[in-house]
């Protein structure tokens, strides 16, 4: 939210059969790839592009309702000056050649995150392919831009105390509920799993509510070698795990 508020909302009831609805990726180990390779850092976030467009491809193909990519953090503006700036360029060139292959695949662009702060050329671009995409009926690809969760749950607690001195809600009032829909990710349904690549295991103040019961799942992979093939592991393995939300499974309950 910030001063400006949230990037978008978006707001629907999902249904999904035997597969997350929502996946939620830390795609890490770009420079770390290009570093191993005798390559510019910069050289690996130009590949680990390629990998977004198999991933969201794969996704979409696989029916995930909501794919979420972590794309630049708030703390990431403290990198290389250099390094951000190809970042941004990067971003700016890839969503001018993607926004006809998302329209086709009927995928919706939604973006969570903080506007201040962030370069009016890419909140620019952002904004063209939210537009574009806005009545696609598949797929919602969610990017995590300028995004840091403890901020976001700073700016959705100011925005209710601010309607509580208003009288807009009372205290008690304020529940679960309330403060989901004023988080960056308001109408989004949680993720159901979360993937995280390069050996990395941590969640890098990333959706820290939302996260609250998602399965994880890390992959030494970095990034730029996170294939769709790679994707589906991920997703098998989910398929075997029983999520039991804090109670006891049905299994054990019975005795057997």
């Amino acid at each position: 939210m910030g001063d400006e508020g949230p990037l978008f909302y978006f707001t629907e009831l999902f249904i999904v059969n035997n597969i997350p609805q929502h996946v939620a990726i830390i795609m890490d180990g770009n420079g770390r790839w290009a570093k191993e390779r005798g390559l510019a850092r910069t050289q690996g976030h130009v590949e680990g592009v390629k990998r977004v467009d198999e991933v969201v491809q794969a996704a979409s193909d696989a029916g995930v309702k909501v794919l979420t990519l972590y794309t630049f953090s708030t703390e990431n503006w403290s990198r290389p000056e250099h390094e951000v700036s190809v970042l941004m360029q990067v971003l700016i060139t890839a969503l001018g050649q993607k926004m006809q292959k998302l329209c086709s695949n009927k995928i919706r662009m939604h973006v969570s995150g903080r506007r201040d702060g962030a370069p009016r050329s890419v909140l620019e671009a952002f904004d063209h392919v939210v537009e574009a995409t806005k009545n696609n009926q598949g797929m919602v690809l969610n990017i995590a831009f300028n995004y840091g969760s403890r901020q976001e749950i700073m700016d959705a607690v100011r925005s209710i105390a601010r309607d509580c001195a208003a009288g807009v809600i009372a205290p008690e009032h304020v529940d679960e509920a309330v403060l989901s829909s004023r988080l960056y990710t308001a109408g989004l349904p949680d993720p159901d799993l979360l993937i995280r690549t390069s050996g990395e295991k941590r969640i890098s103040n990333f959706l820290l509510w939302q996260l609250s019961y998602a399965e994880f799942y890390f992959t030494d992979k970095y990034w730029p070698d996170f294939t769709s093939e790679e994707f589906h592991k991920a997703l098998s393995d989910f398929s075997g795990r029983t999520r039991r939300y804090g109670a006891v499974s049905p299994v054990i309950q019975a005795g057997t």
